[in-house]
């Protein structure tokens, strides 16, 4: 597609610039096998404990490493060359990955051995996210930043759509181990649009700055800038308190609707169809909007969505609403990624994004993990939908306090003077559940 006719669609303009296809492409088939691991190990944790807590738990030791190492991995992102410091994570995400399928064909798959692998998975991808949100904020010009967070959302999405039906049909003629067995060898796609990807070496001035002070002065202008906080702190209440949805699935699908791996798809395959439509309608909407009307729009909206997902009476409500929360969520931590990635320059995005990606890890980690255990107590649509509308309440407090508060989100970038070394000093936006 010619760059005048893509300059008509402001959702894809980033398909314009080589090496974000490259990364995009390679990063859809990766994902499609991702969603088929997760699927495949959610059935199977949900099946044999039957406890959300279990589920849940699982879920968070894949964000909880993110607490300490996202925030580490983001400034080791601004001092290596991105696409090799990407591609040595996704290796050794593949090689967990086929430690898991040699456990499934031997018959030696348990729930333990899977918290261990989910937890060492969660090491690689804390160190991975925000390094590739890196590595897409270089790919385009920054004009185009907020297509290309969209486009890479949409991916994602399109392997949640695509790998969960794959992997319910593995699964249903195949058995788990082959749906795991297709998780490792996607992660050559991956790694071959990487190796096509021109280099992206750090400035000389980054490499020689030490890793103390560079984490350091991340995390001195992720507090110091009062606006790039706000949009961190919101992430963080969105991981906690509406983001659980996702771990949550199977034991939604399982528990209360008694359905099996085919329903549990079909709410995630839902989800996925909503983040696309919002990715391609996002373009539009901001042009129509601005970032911080969406950004307000989304963060009201998405509590009352999600209740009503959690409430819904039969499979096919709850995955129409999840097709209105998938849309939602996409926006939502898509505004939020863009808008911190904006407020600073290109030698701090790294570490922006990874400060932002340990709010998601800490938020997401504790509230998949709490609302499944009080699930098990309570009940899982009461403790959920509770949540959601928790954070609604949340939302419009903040409203009511801070009117103004996300006014400053429609500059496209930081002053310079940020961007300066500081004698004392992300993720947000590098990993999109």
């Amino acid at each position: 597609m010619s760059a005048l006719h893509l300059s008509r669609f402001s959702s894809l303009r980033a398909f314009g610039h080589r090496d974000f296809v490259h990364v995009w492409s390679g990063a859809l088939v990766s994902n499609i096998g991702t969603w088929m691991e997760t699927l495949a190990l959610g059935v199977f944790v949900t099946t044999v404990t039957g406890r959300a807590e279990a589920t849940g738990g699982i879920a968070a030791l894949t964000f909880l490493p993110g607490v300490v190492l996202a925030p580490v991995s983001g400034v080791l992102a601004d001092r290596f060359d991105r696409r090799a410091f990407v591609a040595a994570g996704m290796l050794a995400q593949a090689v967990l990955a086929a430690v898991l399928t040699l456990l499934a064909f031997t018959g030696r798959l348990t729930v333990p051995a899977v918290a261990v692998l989910s937890l060492l998975n969660g090491c690689a991808s804390s160190l991975v996210n925000p390094a590739f949100a890196a590595l897409i904020s270089r790919s385009v010009p920054p004009e185009d930043l907020h297509s290309a967070f969209s486009l890479n959302s949409a991916q994602y999405n399109l392997g949640r759509i695509v790998g969960p039906a794959l992997g319910a049909g593995v699964m249903a003629t195949h058995g788990i181990a082959w749906a795991l067995a297709v998780n490792t060898l996607s992660f050559v796609a991956v790694l071959w649009a990487l190796w096509r990807v021109r280099p992206q070496p750090p400035a000389a001035h980054e490499r020689q700055e030490a890793l103390g002070q560079g984490l350091m002065r991340g995390l001195r202008v992720s507090r110091e800038d009062a606006t790039l906080w706000m949009l961190l702190v919101t992430a963080f209440a969105v991981s906690l308190f509406v983001s659980p949805f996702i771990g949550l699935v199977p034991v939604f699908a399982i528990r209360v609707f008694h359905e099996g791996a085919a329903a549990t798809s079909f709410l995630v395959a839902a989800q996925g169809v909503g983040a696309v439509l919002a990715a391609v309608l996002i373009g539009p909407l901001v042009t129509r909007l601005g970032r911080r009307r969406l950004l307000e729009v989304c963060l009201v909206f998405i509590g009352p969505v999600a209740a009503v997902y959690w409430m819904a009476p039969t499979l096919h409500t709850a995955a129409l609403a999840m097709v209105g929360l998938g849309a939602l969520y996409m926006a939502t931590l898509t505004s939020l990624n863009t808008a911190c990635q904006l407020r600073v320059p290109t030698a701090l995005q790294g570490r922006v994004s990874g400060v932002y990606s340990m709010m998601v890890a800490v938020g997401y980690a504790v509230g998949v993990w709490l609302q499944g255990a009080l699930a098990d107590r309570v009940g899982v649509r009461l403790i959920t939908a509770g949540s959601a509308l928790f954070f609604l309440a949340l939302v419009l407090t903040q409203r009511l306090w801070r009117p103004e508060a996300f006014a400053a989100t429609e500059p496209t970038r930081a002053a310079e003077p940020l961007a300066a070394p500081a004698p004392s000093p992300q993720l947000e936006g590098g990993a999109e559940f």
